[in-house]
């Protein structure tokens, strides 16, 4: 008898191959992120999908990333964006900037993707110095610990009408525990409840179980 991971994986392949496959730069981004060393933990085909797809509806010009990883999301991400638009991606690790550098210039990308290394706690006030032209959709998907800051740096720079992603809030199913030590935990849920109680935003957040085992995502809505 096969385990629920087993069947949670077997899904999400009939689902990646049917509707969310691979192509080469695709898939040479995480062989390349791999080689690199990189921690194997970019979305999934799926989930790389799903992004496309919200900011083709969500009709993005400008996109914000927290946390670029190897690019395999801001590949996904700056593919749907239109010949002028601009996506700009914040990422801790110089060596992981390096790898996603080389994927998105691959994926014929660099002109319209900018890399920016650091903290994001510090990139963040800095880009907002620069006074940005208001983004259309903001994926975070950094460490957890600041998620609460992340939000709030997100709504400064998004539009009325924008879309902030919040990755990985379900933590095993250990969100629900108000009484957790886990950083990761205590940052996830002061994010939520951020969004629950901010009278700029309209929030949900949806569970999911499959290759990256049980997990989940917020979704929010910039109202005004």
């Amino acid at each position: 008898m096969s385990t629920a991971q087993e069947a949670w994986d077997d899904v999400d392949a009939y689902f990646t191959t049917l509707l969310a496959p691979d192509d080469e730069v695709l898939a040479e981004a995480l062989q390349d992120s791999d080689a690199a060393g990189l921690p194997q933990i970019a979305v999934s085909p799926n989930q790389g999908k799903l992004l496309h797809l919200l900011a083709r509806i969500q009709g993005a010009r400008r996109v914000l990333e927290i946390g670029t990883l190897g690019g395999y999301s801001t590949i996904w991400l700056a593919r749907a964006l239109p010949e002028d638009g601009r996506l700009i991606t914040l990422e801790y690790s110089a060596v992981h900037a390096e790898v996603a550098r080389r994927n998105l210039d691959r994926a014929g990308l660099g002109e319209i993707t900018q890399v920016r290394v650091g903290p994001a706690l510090e990139s963040l006030p800095k880009l907002a110095e620069e006074h940005p032209e208001p983004f259309d959709l903001v994926f975070i998907d950094a460490d957890k610990v600041n998620n609460p800051q992340y939000v709030e740096w997100a709504l400064r720079l998004t539009r009325p009408g924008g879309l902030i992603i919040l990755d990985n809030v379900v933590r095993g199913g250990r969100v629900t525990d108000p009484d957790s030590e886990d950083p990761s935990v205590r940052g996830t849920r002061a994010a939520l409840e951020l969004i629950a109680s901010h009278p700029r935003l309209s929030g949900t957040a949806i569970q999911t179980v499959g290759t990256k085992g049980y997990d989940g995502f917020a979704l929010a809505r910039v109202t005004v």
